[in-house]
């Protein structure tokens, strides 16, 4: 018995997720057409199991769909588009998992993993299509009814839809099991809910037998109902991953990977999105005032450990250090703990684009340039007007970031004043001016 229970998926192992010894995003999965949940994608076993969930239901979708054609039954019509729907989803799935493997270049700088959101799209139109066609044949036939002819293989075709979803559940769930994915574990009980309701053809055809003919467009209807939700929950899904919108769980699951480390004064902001099934995510931190440039760097290095432990599908984490992190003050002397650098400046030219601005480092107040998107061989000059002539700070890369410029010395006092952000790469340079004016009641 416990063979058979482990079988089907309700072992002691069935919603583990093992891993670092965290028990997190435990049954936040659920099944949503168009968008693979990255704890099956970013694994070879993932994919081979979403390769093989669509052979099977091709094949039952395909069998449905000959006794449709012999039989004349809408609810096994509806029944067949569901699990087409279901087998479907992987082809354009596949082909943009195939584009978003290309390397990066100088017009597509992520990648082309975006295509995965339009592959989403696709799907969720084609679900649609399916749905209204569904629908439209259903109410059709209650309006026109029409005999069904060969009862008997129409419940035979309502139990290989049941057999081929139950197979398909079964299957996900165990390799789901075997990678600790409580996605494809879902993916799993979601397959064997549509088991069921092929179940519902069943019973349409034994209704029809029973001499009640409506049976087989009622049935059909509510399946139609069940297609028409799942456009509706993969649409919001597929739009929320094109608007950059990710799972809340997500940000709450960086919030604790940083609480593993100690030295993090305070988590100031977490941002986060998707590429394609690829996580990115940005996240600035102070630290302890006393903490040494090397304190830092320890601490930036653990916290992304802890981040890509802690989710498996992240595939970049960028740290960055605001002001340090001071003991509470009250009354007067809270206004000297307020940063009081000039606002940004934001860079938008042929040659980069991104943000300039006077940050607090350990080392000190330091010119730096984020950059989210730059031409090759990039470098970068601030030269300030000053009364006793220009002072001229050159932005060198922090460590092995070309995304990160920062100058060696701190600019002078005060920071307001005009200057000039000089771009250069190979044989282009650009020169954009700006001013940097500091916060109103914020003296030297």
């Amino acid at each position: 018995m416990d063979k058979v229970r482990d079988w089907f998926g309700f072992g002691p192992m069935t919603h583990g997720m093992g891993g670092h010894g965290h028990d997190h995003g435990d049954g936040g999965h659920g099944h949503t057409h168009g968008v693979i949940d990255p704890t099956i994608a970013t694994t070879t076993r993932g994919i081979w199991a979403i390769k093989w969930s669509f052979v099977v239901l091709a094949i039952t979708a395909g069998l449905q769909l000959v006794v449709v054609f012999l039989s004349g039954s809408v609810a096994l019509l509806a029944d067949t588009i569901h699990n087409v729907g279901d087998a479907v989803t992987a082809i354009p799935l596949w082909i943009a998992f195939v584009l978003a493997r290309r390397k990066p270049s100088k017009t597509f700088t992520y990648g082309l993993g975006r295509v995965e959101d339009l592959a989403g799209i696709v799907i969720v139109l084609i679900i649609l299509f399916s749905a209204i066609v569904a629908g439209y044949e259903a109410i059709d036939r209650l309006i026109n009814p029409r005999p069904i002819a060969f009862l008997g293989w129409v419940a035979i075709a309502g139990l290989i839809g049941f057999i081929g979803n139950e197979a398909v559940a079964v299957f996900r769930i165990r390799v789901g099991r075997e990678i600790n994915s409580a996605a494809l574990i879902a993916d799993g009980y979601h397959a064997r809910t549509d088991g069921f309701t092929s179940l519902a053809v069943v019973l349409g055809a034994i209704g029809v037998w029973l001499g009640f003919p409506l049976a087989d467009p009622i049935i059909g209807l509510l399946i139609t109902v069940a297609i028409f939700a799942i456009v509706w929950q993969s649409s919001k899904a597929v739009l929320t991953r094109m608007l950059d919108g990710v799972e809340p769980a997500i940000i709450d699951e960086i919030h604790h990977a940083a609480e593993h480390v100690s030295a993090i004064g305070r988590v100031e902001s977490v941002q986060a999105r998707w590429i394609g099934h690829r996580l990115h995510a940005d996240v600035a931190i102070s630290v302890p005032e006393m903490a040494t440039a090397k304190d830092v760097l320890g601490v930036t290095d653990a916290l992304k450990q802890e981040l890509f432990a802690h989710l498996p599908a992240l595939v970049e984490a960028n740290v960055r250090l605001l002001s340090p992190a001071a003991p509470a003050v009250t009354g007067a002397e809270t206004s000297h703990a307020h940063h009081h650098a000039p606002e940004p400046f934001k860079v938008a030219c042929g040659l980069a684009a991104g943000t300039l601005e006077i940050v607090d480092t350990p080392a000190g107040e330091r010119i730096r340039l984020t950059i989210d998107r730059h031409a090759d061989d990039l470098a970068a000059t601030v030269i300030i007007d000053r009364p006793g002539g220009p002072e001229t700070l050159r932005l060198e890369p922090v460590g092995d970031n070309h995304h990160r410029l920062e100058s060696t010395v701190a600019p002078a006092e005060p920071h307001e004043f005009q200057a000039s952000l000089v771009l250069t790469a190979k044989d282009r340079e650009q020169v954009l001016p700006f001013k940097m004016v500091e916060p109103e009641g914020h003296h030297h």
